[in-house]
């Protein structure tokens, strides 16, 4: 291969069979990964705004009872933090209902409900995390496995050769460092993604274990002011 055609697609077309499967898998993972980060870019930010949307109501007044109606009516297309409210009133009613009045024994059982709830919605918000640590961490040892393969199958080439130059060696040393930096570029923009993520589902957790806490307390406060009567305020 001259200096004029060692082009990047050039040193992909004269590389290994072994080297060119690495590199193919390589940009498959890569393009998985990128459609995993934009998957995930567009639900952490719907999350968000569901969530930001529920509470702005929860806290504009609107009684629990109603709150809980139009989360039932709702479920589809509810957050998380909506879907874990409905899921410690649906708890706190069925209590109710089977004559339990032991403040205690509500609170328990409805925040147990939510605490539920939090968990399977959090096992949803960080799906594709574990995709993209994977990425991120194997990929540059694919990239490098191909590039040892690669030089080992250059210099395999050379055994025979009298007088070996740097033009003779060049061309083979560069098809298998391709193998590398494409394993870089699979890495980096995964391991960055993941970082993110993880910091913005972090918040996330906390907002929705502050949430919890809040109504809780507004469930206690209904609980001590009126203990024979459904929740209907906060």
């Amino acid at each position: 291969m001259t200096p004029q055609n060692m082009s990047i697609l050039n040193l992909v077309l004269q590389a290994s069979w072994v080297v060119q499967l690495v590199m193919l898998l390589l940009l498959s993972v890569s393009i998985a990964s990128w459609a995993a980060i934009f998957r995930k870019l567009f639900a952490l930010k719907r999350v968000k705004s569901l969530n930001e949307d529920f509470e702005r109501e929860f806290w504009s007044g609107t009684s629990l009872n109603d709150l809980f109606a139009s989360a039932a009516q709702n479920a589809k297309n509810a957050g998380p933090m909506e879907r874990i409210f409905a899921s410690g009133m649906r708890e706190y009613q069925k209590l109710r209902e089977r004559r339990i009045t032991d403040p205690g024994t509500l609170l328990d059982g409805a925040r147990r409900a939510m605490r539920a709830s939090f968990q399977r919605e959090m096992d949803v918000v960080e799906s594709s995390l574990s995709f993209l640590a994977s990425v991120g961490s194997v990929s540059p040892y694919v990239g490098l496995f191909g590039t040892v393969w690669g030089i080992m199958h250059a210099f395999t080439g050379f055994a025979g050769m009298e007088q070996i130059t740097l033009a003779t060696v060049a061309p083979g040393i560069a098809e298998a460092l391709v193998a590398t930096a494409i394993g870089l570029f699979s890495a980096i923009p995964a391991v960055i993604a993941y970082n993110r993520f993880a910091r913005d589902i972090d918040r996330v957790a906390t907002h929705l274990e502050t949430f919890i806490e809040e109504f809780s307390n507004i469930l206690q406060r209904n609980l001590g002011a009126q203990p024979s009567q459904s929740a209907s305020g906060h």
